[in-house]
């Protein structure tokens, strides 16, 4: 049985394999796991907090009214663009897939071509930056 970490064979062209050593694993930034959902769980909470959702709904896995995906899904985002953690952290942190983390943010972008909802989600945004103001996760 071999190991994630065997040797690769690769064909070079003349027929012959060479041995290529497996893929690295690398941590995907300098922020820890634990602090990962650390900063989902604030996020979670301030945009219950702001629209009035219960914390809660957002942490329960699986599908939910569209009001709640909704709000969960301007969390996604603007953990994403504002705080800057990638994709698959912010599925880490909000108990989702890295996809549909993706999808979040691509729908609430075209979203924003309405003024209105813009304005919320600027809002948004002004309140996560100015929670995470002082920590390294800005910087």
């Amino acid at each position: 049985m071999r190991s994630n970490a065997a040797i690769r064979h690769q064909n070079d062209g003349d027929g012959l394999a060479t041995a290529s050593p497996a893929p690295f694993t690398r941590k995907l930034s300098p922020v820890s796991d634990e602090r990962i959902t650390d900063i989902c769980e604030c996020v979670m909470d301030l945009v219950a907090a702001l629209f009035n959702v219960r914390g809660r709904d957002l942490r329960r896995p699986g599908r939910c009214t569209v009001g709640v995906a909704r709000v969960r899904q301007i969390g996604m985002y603007v953990a994403h663009v504002v705080l800057r953690l990638n994709m698959t952290e912010v599925g880490r942190g909000f108990g989702r897939d890295r996809t549909t983390v993706q999808y979040a943010c691509q729908l609430i972008e075209d979203m924003r071509d309405d003024p209105d909802f813009d304005r919320i989600v600027s809002v948004t945004e002004q309140v996560v930056a100015a929670a995470f103001r002082h920590t390294e996760v800005l910087r």
